[in-house]
């Protein structure tokens, strides 16, 4: 990729517009439209093979992650009722009771779930779930390929391949494990586009007020991802302003937009922050177990388990789960990433973009350095700044999820960059083409993506589909599931997402704040609402499959517990210890149950009334 300016692919983004870019080099031929449309179709194959097995299986979910997955669901029906039901977009009511959620605090995706409210009421949550996830991965890869095409380099295949790995790297293919609010990132395209058109003469206001809309479009998908995208900005701005003299008479009107862009992003998003930090259901950062999410030294030469010549058991070894995989690369394609930013090192852009990966890498390192699963008593960087505010509610291995990107756009750079000097020696261009293929295939043949893993899940319950449930949470009351949903049972949570949210739960699975007086800190997150008894006493049954002690003290804190949860009716569905939870709470509430629509039944109201 070259320019008068420079010999270097990557700094021609600021030194033309990507019509006279394009134009000039007439590489976007007439007939593109048909290679723009097999590039798209390319992705849609691609983000259908990774989630294949969920669309051919109705009754199942990922394996790996069947808890997020009804989370999100949770979370569309909650963007359905919205619209509907013209519900309070940042909390609820309906899980959680009588507390509710902050769901600014948690992954709300209204910027997806409210647009999607007609597929969610048509096809029902698990559809507009699986959507999101599949479209979320192909709208990534489609607006990488049109960034890097039209923007930033100007030729279609290079781009093809850099959007490519940017949407189905391991990495993302890992968090496709049921988290489509990070998979989706195809809003990270459209900043980086409208943030360069901000240097335009004359159109200031225009471009700062487009870059502040699509800022807030990404505030309700992933705030993560938008911290990472802020930053990575920050980075090359800065290296092209000092690197690149000539791009310095667009300063002003690039500052100018930059500051209408923040003026008009900050307006939209004052109220939505303030619930999402000081709200109800507010916490002040991630418990340090969470913030102790790191990725291993060992990890980034490693192949992820959801790669071609991946293994489960090595992968186990090196990440916390397998949602999390976000550094695992393999060594041929880091070999070729060093290779390339040398080869590429005239380049301020491609430098800098070296630069930044390397932080997100050590950052991702967490707090102490770990390396083939065990620690090496070395401090992280991380170890200083885990405690600031903003900083205290990343998982630190996610910095290595920013690497993916910054990877997919060095291979683009490099691919132009081989076929500009296949062009310029006739003679070499043979042996060039070939060498690049199989360079290439060699690095990113072993990360190819596989379809991800699923499960059968047990039908939701004739009781809950058929609204016999309805009378017993008439004034006010809420469902008791047993177990109480949780961290590792999350089921309740489609139930009532099935029910578009009509029915209210008794706790959650959510992060809150942490209110125990035992609290490591003030207010720290929790995933879910602070114990109570009773839920402990259900949760100990889960784990073990054994019914703890029940004495006179604890079929009172059971009615209390109830009565604190407004319960109305307690529900025990399928499960692999039903005998032991049916007794359970038998004992402790005197109650008998009634196997009605699936579930066992017992009516509490004559107890918390």
């Amino acid at each position: 990729m070259t320019t008068p300016e420079s010999d270097a692919p990557g700094d021609g983004p600021a030194t033309a517009s990507p019509v006279e870019r394009a134009g000039g080099r007439g590489r976007l031929t007439r007939n593109g439209k048909w290679v723009d449309l097999a590039a798209v179709l390319s992705f849609v194959v691609l983000g259908f093979w990774v989630t294949g097995r969920l669309w051919l299986e109705p009754g199942s979910a990922v394996r790996d992650n069947r808890t997020d997955q009804s989370q999100f669901e949770w979370m569309m029906a909650h963007g359905a009722r919205v619209v509907t039901h013209f519900a309070y977009p940042f909390h609820s009511d309906r899980m959680n009771v009588p507390d509710g959620v902050n769901l600014m605090a948690n992954t709300s995706v209204l910027s997806i779930s409210l647009p999607m409210t007609p597929i969610t009421l048509l096809l029902g949550p698990r559809a507009a779930f699986l959507l999101f996830l599949t479209a979320g991965m192909i709208a990534t890869a489609t607006a990488w390929y049109f960034l890097l095409s039209r923007v930033l380099i100007g030729a279609r295949g290079p781009a093809w391949l850099g959007a490519g790995f940017c949407a189905f790297a391991p990495a993302m293919v890992s968090h496709a494990n049921a988290h489509p609010n990070i998979v989706s990132q195809f809003v990270v395209p459209l900043i980086i586009w409208r943030t360069l058109r901000l240097g335009e003469p004359g159109r200031w206001l225009r471009n700062g007020v487009l870059l502040a809309l699509v800022i807030v479009w990404q505030a309700f998908l992933n705030l993560e991802i938008l911290l990472m995208t802020a930053i990575g900005l920050g980075v090359i701005v800065g290296a092209l302003a000092l690197g690149r003299p000539d791009l310095r008479s667009r300063a002003r009107p690039f500052l100018a937009g930059l500051a209408v862009a923040a003026g008009v992003a900050g307006l939209l998003l004052a109220y939505p922050l303030y619930v999402q930090f000081f709200g109800p259901g507010a916490y002040a950062g991630l418990s340090r177990l969470i913030r102790g999410y790191s990725s291993d030294l060992a990890s980034f030469a490693a192949y992820s388990r959801e790669s071609l010549a991946g293994n489960s058991r090595t992968a186990a070894n090196l990440a916390k789960n397998p949602t999390e995989e976000n550094s695992f690369f393999g060594w041929p394609l880091l070999v070729l990433v060093v290779a390339l930013v040398w080869w590429l090192r005239r380049s301020v852009v491609v430098l800098a973009l070296a630069a930044l990966g390397l932080l997100f890498a050590v950052l991702s390192l967490g707090r102490e350095i770990r390396f083939d699963g065990r620690g090496t008593g070395v401090p992280g960087p991380w170890a200083v700044l885990e405690n600031l505010p903003i900083l205290h509610s990343v998982v630190p291995t996610r910095w290595a999820l920013a690497i993916t990107p910054i990877i997919g756009l060095l291979l683009a750079y490099g691919v132009e960059h081989a076929r500009e000097l296949a062009r310029s020696t006739p003679t070499a261009r043979r042996q060039i083409r070939f060498a690049t293929g199989t360079v290439l295939t060699m690095a990113l043949l072993p990360i190819l993506p596989t379809p991800l893993p699923v499960v059968r899940l047990d039908p939701i319950p004739t009781f809950v589909t058929s609204g016999a449930w309805r009378p017993y949470v008439a004034g006010g009351h809420s469902v008791v599931t047993l177990p109480l949903p949780d961290t590792n049972y999350a089921e309740p949570l489609r139930w009532s997402a099935a029910t578009r949210l009509d029915m209210p739960l008794a706790r959650g699975y959510f992060l809150g704040p942490d209110t125990r007086p035992s609290a490591e800190a003030p207010r720290i997150a929790l995933f879910g609402a602070p114990p109570r008894p009773t839920s402990s006493f259900f949760a100990t049954i889960q784990r073990t499959g054994a019914v703890p002690p029940i004495t006179p003290q604890s079929r009172v804190e059971a009615v209390d517990d109830l009565r604190y949860w407004r319960a109305g009716v307690a529900i025990l569905g399928p499960h692999e210890h039903a005998a032991a939870l049916r007794r359970g709470m038998t004992e402790l509430t005197g109650i008998q149950p009634v196997f009605t629509g699936g579930v066992w039944v017992w009516d509490v109201r004559p107890v918390t009334d």
